[in-house]
């Protein structure tokens, strides 16, 4: 094997990895796989000598790429049109690393991306290398070229303001699941009374089609206002092809019309009812589940 051939495979056995972190850094499929492309090139353009340890060198690597993307991302993100969702990612296949428990498959939840949407680009850095990926504070102030000191008070800081954020309680898997099948069951037999028994009275629904397709622009706020959305739009579930997936961690619902992926929708709850839907259904934002259901 060439030295060229070595090298690429090589950084194709870490890829999977620098994905999971570079996603979970940015929010987002498509700009986590520019994120890791761009950390390739620099990967061929270094000399093997150069670098003593792969896997520290690619981290660094692509941390400090998804923070020159994320400074930019912010600013387009502010003139998005509607509320800004994560992209969905489906996860059973192990595209984000292992997420035996709960607390791994919470880490890629949709909510807690939305939530590390509130921390600055080097807290969401730090809070991502040391909750999800085990980096003590000398590995993460390696990655960032910053002091010891400073990575543990930027870890202070996003930590209390996502524990701060977050719900008290959190639903479990097979909840969750329940949770999918009650809705999608209601939703295709237009079931009003059946949806008013499984929303909570302070539901909230969030919609995010980009100014792309047609997505509430604002959440929706309470079960009264879901629920006249919802019956708005009944007409969508009974044309469409309705199943189920394992979405950043979790149970959700994955909709097609005519073949096409038209919406991935997750579900959060508390006190056995749905507390929360976050609706994907920007095209832009279905591209990679789209290509994850097509590789199945």
């Amino acid at each position: 094997m060439s030295t060229a051939a070595a090298l690429a495979e090589e950084f194709e056995s870490h890829r999977p990895r620098m994905f999971g972190l570079a996603y979970r850094i940015l929010g987002s499929a498509q700009e986590a796989e520019d994120a890791v492309q761009d950390a390739y090139l620099r990967w061929n353009g270094t000399r093997r000598e150069d670098i003593a340890q792969p896997a520290a060198w690619l981290a660094k690597t692509v941390t400090n790429l998804c923070l020159t993307r994320l400074t930019t991302a912010r600013a387009r993100r502010e003139q998005y049109v509607g509320t800004w969702l994560p992209e969905p990612v489906i996860t059973s296949g192990g595209t984000l690393g292992p997420l035996d428990s709960a607390e791994q498959r919470d880490a890629v939840s949709m909510a807690l991306l939305v939530l590390l949407e509130r921390l600055t680009p080097r807290e969401r850095a730090v809070y991502v290398l040391r909750e999800a990926f085990a980096y003590s504070h000398r590995e993460i102030a390696g990655v960032l070229d910053a002091s010891e000191a400073g990575c543990r008070q930027l870890y202070r800081r996003a930590a209390r303001a996502v524990t701060d954020a977050r719900p008290r309680f959190a639903p479990g898997h097979e909840l969750r699941q329940r949770f999918v099948e009650s809705f999608i069951a209601a939703a295709r037999e237009g079931d009003v009374v059946g949806l008013e028994k499984i929303l909570a009275r302070d539901v909230t629904w969030w919609g995010d089609g980009g100014g792309k397709v047609a997505a509430a622009v604002t959440p929706i706020l309470g079960r009264d206002n879901v629920l006249r959305f919802l019956v708005r739009i009944k007409a969508n579930f009974g044309a469409a092809e309705i199943s189920f997936a394992e979405v950043n961690g979790a149970p959700a619902l994955v909709m097609r019309v005519a073949g096409h992926l038209t919406a991935v929708a997750s579900f959060e709850g508390g006190d056995g009812r749905v507390t929360g839907v976050r609706s994907v259904v920007n095209p832009d934002k279905l591209a990679f589940v789209e290509r994850q259901l097509a590789a199945a």
